[in-house]
């Protein structure tokens, strides 16, 4: 029995360095086409509109981001918002269905 060789004794260095150096060139990529896509739209007409457009999306999303964090932070064992949603619906379709029959929980039709 060898220790040390074979897939399951983990990362050896060079796999690492080679991981790193593809994580490295795949970040520098993004950040060329990025550079690109920038350049593309510095040339459009519409650039201050679409400038305030990006604002406003990224306002959007840092709102819900930091009400993402403060409703876990104040209650991180509250149920989903569309849950309580849902659970509420059905009690009043339940309600519902309780009060067309009188309340008496029989048969609303009667037959012959």
């Amino acid at each position: 029995m060898t220790h040390g060789t074979g897939p399951e004794r983990g990362l050896r260095r060079s796999d690492a360095v080679l991981l790193a150096a593809g994580a490295a060139d795949w970040a520098l990529d993004g950040l060329a086409g990025a550079a690109r896509g920038l350049r593309g739209l510095l040339g459009r007409a519409d650039r201050d509109a679409l400038a305030a457009d990006g604002r406003q999306e990224l306002r959007a999303r840092g709102r819900l981001a930091l009400d993402r964090l403060t409703l876990d932070r104040l209650a991180p064992s509250s149920p989903a918002y569309l849950e309580v949603l849902a659970r509420q619906v059905a009690a009043r379709r339940a309600d519902e269905v309780d009060g067309a029959d009188g309340g008496d929980g029989g048969d609303v039709r009667r037959d012959g």
